[in-house]
């Protein structure tokens, strides 16, 4: 154990996910039973800037497991972009006697927590917290499988619409600018067409691909849409293209939003929350820093986060070769 660290703390960044009071509930008792003091770091590195600090033990994460969005709060804060406030930040950290800190984040949280670390060589492990699975170094990231459960849901429940109405809908999913959920609630929800932008098919293999659900005998599609797609400027878009061309369908747009990001977390979200805290803690303790948790072949993993940053995740491209097949 790296005795210089007494105290760790824990805070949430950027955009909110399912199954980040599992990692907190996670950091917060493995620093219990490693009799090592944890401190809640409310509202980010805005909170950090100002030094809102609230100690924490095992008790004080009961039941928030099941509990979606963060316990911590989040917030954007531009002063730690800044010198001055990331200055800020390491004197209230050493003025409450915090040695090193969890964040759990994404990307942006990261690079913040990196650029800190290289500033005043203090240790830091970032958890990947966000439904879009776009981080390097992991698998999965925490609240990727609830997300898609949340979503499948909803296209069940739209398809149910769409086949009483004989209409076509468009619904389009988060992500930014991966497809990873689109894809794989595509082929989960049995839709019809999947747009991704890893994979920019076009508006004329759109265009066929509803002809020929339409000659097959389907009165009802559904085509899901990533956000980040760039087959059209918008989803909108897309609507009225089809109607100018396909005048045969009633189409309708259905944009689920932020509703993705909230829910109780899956089954597999809390235990993957709850495996990368315990990592977390154990790696700052032995000295490690500078690294993100993460998820391969169910082996929790350490990848350093200046790779995790700049590195690109890579769409399953067997799943999209299913994908082809499933939309025939």
């Amino acid at each position: 154990m790296a005795s210089e660290i007494k105290k760790i703390g824990v805070l949430t960044s950027g955009g909110d996910s399912p199954g980040m009071n599992a990692a907190i509930r996670s950091v917060v008792r493995t620093c219990a039973y490693m009799k090592v003091d944890c401190v809640g770091i409310y509202r980010g590195y805005q909170g950090m800037i100002e030094g809102d600090f609230k100690p924490m033990d095992a008790r004080s994460v009961n039941n928030i497991i099941n509990k979606g969005g963060t316990i911590l709060k989040s917030a954007r804060c531009d002063g730690f972009r800044t010198p001055e406030g990331r200055k800020k930040a390491y004197e209230q950290l050493k003025a409450e006697g915090i040695d090193a800190f969890v964040v759990i984040g994404g990307d942006g949280s990261f690079t913040g927590a990196m650029v800190f670390n290289q500033e005043y060589h203090f240790p830091i492990i970032g958890i990947p917290g966000t439904i879009d699975n776009d981080i390097f170094g992991t698998s999965n990231t925490v609240g990727f499988d609830t997300a898609m459960n949340t979503v499948v849901e909803v296209i069940d429940k739209i398809r149910d619409t769409a086949s009483s109405h004989n209409r076509l809908f468009f619904v389009e999913v988060m992500g930014r600018d991966v497809g990873h959920i689109a894809l794989n609630v595509g082929v989960g929800a049995g839709a019809e067409e999947i747009l991704i932008p890893e994979a920019n098919r076009g508006l004329e293999r759109l265009l066929e691909s509803l002809k020929r659900s339409k000659k097959s005998g389907k009165s009802s599609s559904i085509v899901v849409v990533a956000e980040g797609d760039k087959i059209g400027k918008s989803v909108f878009e897309l609507k009225e293209y089809v109607e100018e061309h396909l005048p045969i369908y009633d189409v309708r747009v259905s944009v689920l939003g932020h509703m993705q990001r909230g829910g109780a977390p899956s089954c597999y979200d809390r235990v993957l929350a709850s495996r990368m805290g315990v990592k977390a803690v154990e790696s700052l303790l032995e000295g490690q820093t500078n690294f993100m948790v993460g998820i391969q072949n169910n082996k929790i993993i350490l990848t350093p986060i200046s790779k995790a940053i700049k590195g690109h995740t890579k769409i399953d491209k067997e799943l999209i070769r299913v994908s082809e097949i499933m939309t025939t």
